[in-house]
């Protein structure tokens, strides 16, 4: 068996993972993941590269979660020839009929956006590339097939697949594939996907493998610990009441699907329990809009604290005063509100979407702040906020950083240092090999170390993008 590394691989995004086997006499060849590079220029470059092999070749697609860095390149991979199926969860399934559409809607929107600014001379830097179209989404939707959590599939003789709850967004699997091959007995390979904390809100926690051959796992926050519920609800307190007493405003950029259900969670919550007033919360994003509503579709998936508290605001609305945006009028709007409002969009990097135009709006004002509420790659615009940039370039200008920026890393769906470590416990006996991938380097080499000195596990590899690994 080998696998390849197209991504993800030394970094957070663009996870990418080709496995190649000999079953019943034949080749196969499969990806589990097919994500998107985010971040800047190079992952532009990285986006756009081709695969090392012909796309037709594959055979089918594995897939751990919808979020755009596990899924967004499956349209151009189908666009370059992949006509096979793609096996997901069918939570999954309905969350891409969400963002793949918005994915491709905002491509061809930043391309269009860029091209009327250089025809009037005001556009600087980089064109924006579009990597598919809405029409090579539609076709791609129909290769989906779904599977549920614990049931098993045969893919192909000596190829079976299994899910298992990740506990990181809603569908969000961990991939078990036992695979026999010729000659060879069967080993077990697990692919993590995204794991998510044990405790956090909204979803269940993140379900144990007892037995593994190989395990690929994630390592978003392998070299940190997040804060406990307790002290990020406290520092989501002070940071929304101070705000609200200089009357100022609060944006807060969140993925669309599941961070925004989160954060609209907690808030809830904490009105609920009297430790927050009475909130003005625009939600901005149609993809969060329509996440929503599918959580509420879902609503069995989440875990008990969530339903009630979600139960008790239906039963209490005048509690909070939630509004989702529906059009680009309204959401123009929004940046009229001098103060009091807090307003939750998309991109969570930052990187596009209606996100940009409120920053545009808020990051001047002193009195306003940022609260961001997610991983932030490097190149991307989040990024820059974090790491205090004094000026950012927005719609091709510059614009001053005068609001006050908090990260609250306790709202994380990833699994911290301690969360990846209690899952890998789970497996009974160690795997006989370990990948440490999804993290930037210094994540990777802190979570491998940990597990070879923690776990006593010898064979820990932190792969290269685009070398290849025998098992």
């Amino acid at each position: 068996m080998k696998i390849q590394f197209l991504g993800a691989a030394g970094e957070v995004t663009g996870s990418r993972h080709s496995v190649e086997v000999m079953v019943a006499g034949a080749r196969r060849r499969f990806m589990v993941d097919y994500g998107m590079f985010q971040g800047g220029r190079e992952a532009t470059n990285k986006n756009v590269e081709p695969l090392p092999f012909l796309a037709a070749e594959l055979d089918f697609v594995v897939l751990t979660h919808a979020h755009i860095d596990h899924s967004g390149l499956l349209p151009r991979l189908c666009a370059q020839g992949f006509k096979g199926p793609i096996y997901c969860t069918s939570a999954t399934y309905e969350l891409l009929k969400i963002l793949l559409p918005d994915s491709a809607y905002l491509q061809r929107s930043d391309v269009d956006r860029a091209e009327r600014k250089q025809k009037l001379g005001k556009w600087h830097g980089d064109m924006p590339v579009a990597l598919y179209s809405r029409e090579e989404v539609e076709v791609t939707l129909l290769q989906f097939e779904t599977l549920e959590y614990g049931q098993s599939l045969e893919l192909a003789p000596g190829l079976v697949l299994e899910f298992h709850n990740a506990g990181h967004i809603l569908g969000s699997a961990i991939a078990v594939m036992d695979i026999t091959e010729d000659n060879q007995k069967k080993k077990r390979c697990v692919f993590s996907g995204d794991i998510g904390m044990k405790g956090k809100v909204l979803m269940p926690d993140p379900d144990l493998i007892a037995q593994a051959d190989v395990v690929v796992v994630e390592s978003t926050y392998g070299d940190r610990l997040h804060r406990d519920l307790q002290a990020t609800q406290d520092e989501l307190v002070e940071v929304i009441c101070s705000t609200m007493a200089a009357h100022g405003n609060i944006v807060m950029p969140a993925f669309a699907v599941g961070r925004t259900q989160e954060i609209l969670f907690l808030l809830i919550d904490l009105v609920k329990k009297g430790r927050l007033p009475h909130l003005n919360i625009w939600v901005d994003s149609p993809m969060a809009t329509a996440a929503t509503h599918l959580t509420q579709h879902f609503f069995s998936q989440l875990d008990s604290q969530s339903q009630d508290t979600f139960k008790w605001f239906k039963a209490n609305p005048q509690a909070v005063d939630l509004r989702f945006i529906a059009d680009v009028e309204e959401s123009k709007a929004l940046n009229k509100i001098k103060g009091g409002a807090i307003i939750i969009s998309a991109s969570g990097m930052c990187d596009a979407g209606r996100i940009i135009h409120h920053l545009a709006s808020n990051l001047p004002h002193e009195k306003n702040a940022i609260i961001i509420t997610g991983f932030q790659a490097y190149g991307s615009l989040g990024r820059r906020l974090v790491d205090r940039a004094k000026k950012v370039r927005l719609f091709g200008e510059e614009v001053l950083v005068n609001a006050s920026i908090h990260t609250i890393g306790g709202l994380s769906a990833h699994a911290d240092q301690a969360g990846l470590l209690e899952w890998l416990q789970g497996f009974d006996v160690a795997p006989q090999t370990i990948f440490v991938v999804h993290g930037e380097p210094e994540s990777s080499s802190v979570l491998a170390q940990c597990i070879r000195e923690s776990l006593g596990w010898r064979n820990v590899i932190i792969p290269e993008r685009l070398h290849t690994y025998e098992c």
